[in-house]
C-alpha cells in the first residue's frame, strides 16, 4: 500500500475517532436485507432527529474505536455495518433504530455507546423504551408541581370547610 493511501486512512481513522469521542450516543446496526428505499427512509428519520448515519469500513471502525478506548465494540464491527452518531440527544438514535427495527425484521441492532460506555443490544433497547427528553422534562415538572398543587388543594378544602361552618 502506498504512503499516500496509508496517510489518507490514518486521517480517516483520526476523524472517526474524534466523531466517536464527541458523540453522546452511537448505535451500531446490521442493515443487511433492507431495500434502498427502506435505508433512505431510515436515514431521513435519523436526519430529522439530528442523527448522522454512516456506512464505514469495519477495519476503520475497529481502529478508531480502539483509539477512542472502546475496545468492546470490536465484535459489533462484522458484516455490513451502519453507525448512527448523535452529538446531542442520547435517546434519539436508539429510539429511531428500535422503532424502525420493529417494522423491518432485517434491521438488527448490534451494540452501541452511551455517553462513552459500550452498551449491549439489551441496553440500547432499554434506552429506546425511555420517553423523549421533552417527555422526561414534563414528568419532572409534574413531580415538582405535585407538592404545591396538593398544598393548594388542602388550603382550599380547609377554606370550604370553614365556610360551611360559618
Amino acid at each position: 500500500m502506498s504512503q499516500a493511501a496509508i496517510a489518507i486512512k490514518e486521517q480517516l481513522v483520526g476523524e472517526l475517532q474524534t466523531k466517536i469521542e464527541a458523540a453522546a450516543s452511537i448505535v451500531v446496526v446490521d442493515y443487511r436485507g433492507l431495500t434502498v428505499e427502506e435505508v433512505t427512509e431510515l436515514r431521513k428519520q435519523l436526519r430529522e432527529a439530528g442523527v448522522e448515519m454512516k456506512v464505514i469500513k469495519n477495519s476503520l471502525l475497529i481502529r478508531a474505536s480502539e483509539k477512542a478506548g472502546l475496545d468492546g465494540l470490536k465484535e459489533a464491527f462484522a458484516g455490513p455495518t451502519a453507525v448512527a452518531f448523535s452529538n446531542e440527544d442520547v435517546i434519539a438514535p436508539a429510539k429511531i433504530m428500535a422503532e424502525f427495527a420493529k417494522g423491518h425484521e432485517a434491521l438488527e441492532i448490534k451494540a452501541g455507546v452511551i455517553e462513552g460506555k459500550v452498551a449491549s443490544t439489551e441496553e440500547i433497547n432499554a434506552l429506546a423504551s425511555l420517553p423523549s427528553r421533552e417527555g422526561l422534562l414534563s414528568m419532572l415538572l409534574s413531580v415538582l408541581q405535585a407538592p404545591v398543587r396538593n398544598t393548594a388543594l388542602a388550603i382550599k378544602a380547609v377554606a370550604e370547610q370553614k365556610e360551611e361552618v360559618a
